[in-house]
């Protein structure tokens, strides 16, 4: 499944998914991952969705997030 279908099957609007998509991207440049075929970026995209449930609607909060709930690092 491609992150495309996961964030389309998501209940969001279409405004919605344009936030899980730039912290989608923001998430990837901050840990530095290229390669869209990584297992990593499914992970990911899940976890924003996750997050983007509870309510967050902002990018770079939900990217943020994203990074230190699968340990990446510390919150600060």
């Amino acid at each position: 499944m491609t992150i495309d279908n996961l964030f389309k099957n998501a209940p969001f609007a279409s405004d919605e998914i344009g936030i899980l998509v730039a912290a989608y991207e923001e998430t990837l440049r901050t840990l530095g991952v290229k390669q869209r075929g990584d297992p990593l970026t499914e992970l990911i995209a899940r976890k924003i969705i996750a997050i983007a449930q509870t309510g967050a609607r902002d990018a770079s909060v939900i990217a943020k997030r994203v990074i230190v709930d699968l340990g990446f690092r510390e919150a600060q």
